[in-house]
């Protein structure tokens, strides 16, 4: 795609959305129908792409991408039809007589920039969302997952017309011409460093954004905890799609007097979970590339390994490994890690790891495993991150009841259910007054009259 072809996409969707088409509720349903009834239609391809790209088995797929992206629709359906309609709200004594009300109402075009990991998840979700608040949509996926990407074009080009919605596919050329275009919004998804990009790209306009962005993640482990069941929901966030979830737990900062049965239980769960030989499990997954696999070698020291370690380069696979005895200037410590590499470091008490924690960067997630309701408390009051949980990994994002995103250096904005649609939705503040009756007291000339009325009533 070039710019002059990215111009007439985007010139195309303004003209359909002029037309008020999209505005009707049926109209948001039905497109919110079709784009359900098409996942379960595409669902093979779906499957099979997935796997092609990152090694997912149908069970992680459906579980972590097509799965939720159904869920999501279907509370949208039951809701959208409450959620658009004017809110009325109170109307002070000064603006008597007058119905005051707030009016949602479709940015217009958004763009939606979605990235490799969770590809079908990220993508048609925030979609989902944009449509049910009215909107059309230029979507943009990742050119690392290149054969979900093309399924999802077929798929969105099976149910919608390009006016509506579109798929525009490639690499670093399209995504500058798109960034380029004078769109209505900015939904985007994928590292810190792209957000940057997208938000000078965004400025020129003054385009609204939301960035869900990524960042390390901590899981806190204290002495109080269940530490085998820990283990178990610590490996079943980190782990899966080999770790490449933007909130995976990052690293695990745990107290030093339960470290070594930590790591125990970690072994004994990965086996459990992977088997023995988990490269030889067929429904582990895949690193995307040869060039995120050759980074994340780069980061794992094998003197420090304590579970798992190995790989195969011709797979682009990595166990899943444990690494203890790491510090906080150990390269694996300095990036997100995005992949199958957990690593351990140590505190002596929680004020400690409280001072330590709010010294980083706010991470898009946070887990604590814990007993003490007095040290959860504490660290869900005075730490900054994006969202997290208790005594578990990964849930919170599940469900279309909370917001998801980030806070600072993680992101800005959420979605998910409510907050999705208002994400693609800005509401109108109006007044509808009435003329029968016309209060003079607010008009020129004002004199001492007028003063003591309008300090009456304003104040």
């Amino acid at each position: 795609m070039d710019t002059a072809q990215a111009q007439a996409l985007l010139e195309a969707q303004q003209d359909f959305f002029a037309t008020g088409a999209t505005l009707p509720v049926a109209y948001r349903k039905a497109a919110l129908g079709k784009l359900k009834k098409a996942i379960d239609t595409f669902a093979p391809a779906l499957y099979d792409a997935l796997k092609e790209d990152l090694g997912k088995s149908p069970s992680e797929s459906y579980m972590c991408e097509l799965g939720l992206v159904k869920s999501e629709i279907s509370y949208l359906l039951k809701r959208v039809g409450r959620w658009a309609r004017e809110k009325r709200v109170r109307t002070p004594l000064t603006n008597y007589v007058a119905r005051s009300f707030v009016k949602p109402t479709p940015y217009g075009c958004v763009l939606i920039m979605s990235p490799w990991n969770y590809p079908v998840l990220l993508t048609l979700d925030p979609l989902a969302d944009a449509l049910a608040a009215g909107n059309t949509a230029i979507l943009k996926p990742s050119a690392y997952s290149p054969h979900v990407s093309q399924v999802m074009k077929d798929l969105i080009e099976s149910i919608f017309p390009p006016e509506y919605v579109a798929v525009v596919t490639g690499g670093r050329a399209e995504n500058q011409c798109l960034l380029e275009l004078d769109t209505d919004y900015i939904f985007f998804t994928g590292s810190p460093a792209v957000g940057k990009t997208v938000m000078a790209h965004a400025a020129p306009h003054l385009t609204p954004v939301t960035l869900e962005l990524g960042g390390k993640s901590p899981c806190l482990v204290d002495r109080s905890a269940n530490i085998p069941l820990a283990a178990r929901r610590i490996v079943f966030g980190k782990f899966i799609n080999c770790g490449q979830t933007c909130v995976a737990p990052d690293y695990i900062y745990c107290d030093a007097a339960v470290r070594d049965r930590l790591v125990e239980a970690l072994a004994k769960e990965i086996a459990a979970q992977y088997g023995e030989r988990p490269l030889e499990n067929e429904n582990y997954g895949k690193i995307v590339n040869q060039k995120h696999f050759d980074r994340l070698m780069g980061l794992l020291d094998q003197n420090k390994v304590a579970v798992g370690g190995q790989s195969d380069p011709a797979a682009l696979r990595i166990a899943p490994t444990v690494m203890t005895d790491v510090t906080w200037d150990d390269p694996v410590m300095g990036e997100e890690i995005f992949g199958p590499i957990l690593p351990i470091l140590t505190f002596t008490s929680t004020d400690e790891a409280l001072e330590k924690l709010q010294g980083l960067p706010h991470p898009l997630a946070f887990y604590i495993f814990s007993a003490q309701k007095d040290v959860i408390e504490t660290f869900k009051s005075r730490l900054n991150f994006g969202g997290g949980c208790v005594n578990d990994t990964l849930i919170h994002l599940a469900t279309s009841d909370m917001a998801f995103g980030g806070v600072g250096q993680s992101g800005m904005g959420g979605y998910h259910g409510k907050d999705g649609f208002d994400t693609f939705s800005h509401y109108k503040s109006m007044v509808d007054k009435k003329t029968f009756i016309d209060v003079p007291m607010r008009y020129a000339p004002y004199s001492p009259g007028k003063d003591k009325l309008i300090k009456l009533f304003v104040k």
